[in-house]
């Protein structure tokens, strides 16, 4: 789960004989500067062709550099009064309805102002816990994770035990989640299995690529109007931006998407976004073994693009 969020680039030929240290600031200058580079890589957190290096270091062309963000020793998470739409809370997990908007967890750009300070003001007590029995400094009671602007259902863990057993329970694949895209043309119904892995050339996208880590969706148009098309998608893995990703591999990508959508429909519908929620979360409670299953309404935003499709769709 915490390698996907890793930064990684192919060094180009006008980089070559530079030191690393000084690369990664003029690649990256809106993450960190130079002196947080030289920290990361002193602490082992950069790597070249898989191995740590040093941060005088000339690496050549074609080289692979993967970073691995992490706090400096100044910097610490902050609990944050923000409002959280909470849908379940007991003492072991926590599930929200997410606003589209609201990064999940702390990472370079975005130290605050996201769901893991919110659960630190909200779980004070349990989060303490959290941190001192040793999970990730940087995501305590995360056990998976929405793009920032995708909205719907998120499912955060109290206790050490719950984020444990939730944790196996994904990568297990014993949570089913269902969610609802708003594609351009008509998706239809069906499954692509693409392994899915960093694009070559851009550094913020991932891509369908030979040698990445295998990847399955089930897709189910619910409903067509000529132009665009109601998609239920149900994720047999996890991996960054799965859905984003397949659906423009399949050729309907998802409208609003900034990255990996087509920027003409993005503008004549006036999507902001991409069009994607979390609507179903079903799973098996990490202590009790109770089933829960959580749905969240459909956000306005969406509604708003649906009205074409009005009456012709059942969820």
């Amino acid at each position: 789960m915490l390698d996907e969020d890793n930064e990684m680039f192919v060094i180009s030929e006008h980089e070559e004989g530079e030191r690393l240290d000084k690369i990664l600031a003029n690649r990256l200058s809106e993450v960190g500067s130079r002196t947080y580079f030289q920290y990361l890589i002193d602490e082992g957190k950069v790597r070249l062709n898989g191995a740590p290096i040093k941060k005088r270091s000339k690496p050549k062309c074609g080289d692979e550099i993967e970073i691995e963000y992490v706090l400096t020793p100044e910097l610490t998470l902050q609990p944050e009064d923000i409002p959280l739409n909470i849908i379940y809370e007991d003492e072991s997990i926590l599930v929200i309805n997410k606003d589209s908007g609201m990064v999940v967890h702390p990472a370079a750009g975005h130290w605050s102002g996201t769901f893991v300070n919110a659960l630190l003001f909200h779980c004070s007590k349990e989060m303490d816990s959290l941190q001192k029995v040793g999970a990730s400094a940087l995501r305590p009671g995360i056990v998976h994770r929405l793009d920032k602007d995708t909205s719907g259902l998120l499912l955060a863990a109290k206790t050490m035990q719950a984020q444990q057993r939730l944790v196996e329970m994904f990568s297990g694949r014993r949570v089913y989640k269902e969610y609802l895209a708003i594609c351009v043309g008509n998706a239809g119904t069906g499954t692509i299995d693409a392994p899915i892995g960093r694009h070559p050339i851009k550094r913020k996208q991932m891509a369908v690529v030979e040698g990445g880590r295998s990847a399955l969706t089930h897709y189910r148009g619910l409903a067509f109007d000529g132009k665009i098309s109601l998609v239920s998608i149900d994720l047999a893995t996890g991996r960054t931006h799965q859905i984003r990703v397949h659906m423009k591999h399949h050729g309907t990508p998802i409208l609003g998407d900034a990255l990996y959508g087509v920027a003409s429909f993005n503008t004549k519908y006036g999507a902001e976004r991409q069009m994607l929620h979390a609507y179903q979360l079903r799973f098996e409670h990490p202590i009790t073994g109770q089933a829960m299953e959580f749905k969240a309404d459909i956000p306005m935003d969406m509604r708003r693009q649906l009205k074409p499709l009005e009456g012709k769709y059942k969820l």
